[in-house]
């Protein structure tokens, strides 16, 4: 290998995983034992073994006849896909839309046709990191806000003019959800162009689980909204809403659209079903708000800061890696499963133990993930964590 390279491997190997974490790696475990608590995937409603979705996806591999392998570009109108497209638009109260291959190619392919060297693009700091790369793949101009501040991005907009404002309607790492009413004002006024990403509240949130922009009304007023499918619809997509127009000028711009092939029947034939699905699951989505509420509540009982956000992900914040690591572990000990969340996916030192709540929790389990983090309070030192510091400031103000 080049110098070049061995120095940035040296960096992750050496000084991070030798040095700074004792040789263990921040994303590794064991094999889940038997009866443990997982909570380290997205499938908020539990859809990944559902009976109905898995054998609409049996029954379209049985009758394949072959299927064309070309990029969607390609795909005549009437085909499967667009079929389904429309059927995910109603859903979603959109005029059209555009199925992808994972919700990173939705974003970056978006970002990418709407903005051009020179154009702003407004990202909140904790916007994913697919739409940041859209931006750079677009030679645009990124232009960070603090996360969930308007002041801060009335101040932005003032020194760069009108371009994109691109948000997470439900912010991935803590938990948070956007002001959505008045980021769709800011953008009316200012002119410019808002981009919602909806992964993680599209299926859980809103009427029929439409998601938090039809929720409030604003289907209507947010000029695009895109979603990770991976997330309670269970599968391997993503979606980008907007007008037939722009879906014709999509697919001829976006690179990832053309250099991409389509999704194949089996796939379609389970996003089918499962918008059915998830459109009655209104006991699905009230379990698992209600496991989120307590949970929290609970949590900030025993002196655990989870104040940053509100919904079914909570987010543990030591801080540093180490620190964060041993959370882990310790959960793992007690038998409750998280994601330890670090650079770049979170600012440096600020790292944190991801638990991600579905609506299948039952009372035992949810006892137990309230008293695994009772019992390794001391241990791991959660009067020092940086977010209990921030708490504690927080208090005296």
């Amino acid at each position: 290998m080049p110098d070049f390279v061995t120095r940035r491997m040296d960096e992750h190997y050496v000084t991070r995983i030798e040095l700074l974490l004792g040789g263990e790696h921040p994303h590794a475990w064991q094999p889940t034992p038997a009866g443990a608590v997982f909570l380290a995937g997205n499938d908020y409603l539990c859809l990944a073994g559902e009976p109905a979705l898995v054998q609409a996806q049996m029954a379209a591999l049985a009758h394949s006849q072959g299927e064309l392998l070309m990029s969607a570009v390609y795909l005549q109108e009437g085909s499967a896909q667009h079929r389904l497209e429309r059927k995910f638009a109603r859903f979603m109260g959109a005029q059209d839309g555009i199925l992808a291959q994972s919700g990173w190619a939705a974003n970056v392919g978006l970002v990418q046709t709407l903005a051009a060297p020179g154009i702003p693009v407004y990202l909140d700091m904790q916007a994913h990191a697919s739409l940041w790369e859209g931006v750079q793949s677009a030679g645009a101009l990124p232009v960070p806000f603090l996360h969930n501040d308007m002041e801060h991005l009335h101040k932005q907009l003032a020194r760069h003019g009108r371009g994109l404002i691109v948000v997470d309607a439900l912010y991935s790492t803590n938990g948070s959800v956007a002001p959505l009413r008045e980021l769709v004002e800011i953008a009316e006024r200012s002119g410019c162009l808002l981009i919602v990403d909806e992964s993680h509240s599209l299926g859980t949130h809103g009427p029929r689980g439409a998601g938090l922009v039809a929720a409030l009304g604003l289907s209507e007023r947010v000029h695009f909204r895109t979603a990770s499918l991976a997330k309670a619809f269970a599968g391997r997509a993503g979606f980008i809403t907007c007008s037939s127009r722009f879906k014709g000028y999509f697919l001829s711009e976006s690179r990832p659209a053309i250099f991409s092939s389509c999704l194949l029947g089996h796939e379609l034939a389970w996003f089918d079903a499962a918008i059915d699905f998830v459109a009655a699951a209104d006991d699905r989505r009230a379990a698992l708000h209600a496991h989120a509420v307590e949970v929290r509540e609970e949590l900030s009982a025993l002196g655990y800061n989870v104040s940053d956000g509100s919904e079914q992900i909570i987010a543990l914040e030591p801080g540093p890696e180490p620190k964060t690591l041993a959370l882990r572990k310790l959960l793992e000990r007690h038998g409750v499963y998280g994601a330890m969340f670090c650079a770049p996916a979170t600012p440096k030192n600020r790292s944190l133990v991801r638990l991600t709540l579905n609506a299948g929790l039952d009372r035992a389990q949810l006892s137990r993930i309230i008293q695994a983090c009772d019992d390794i309070r001391d241990e791991a030192d959660l009067e020092n964590w940086s977010s209990t510091r921030r708490m504690r400031r927080l208090a005296l103000v």
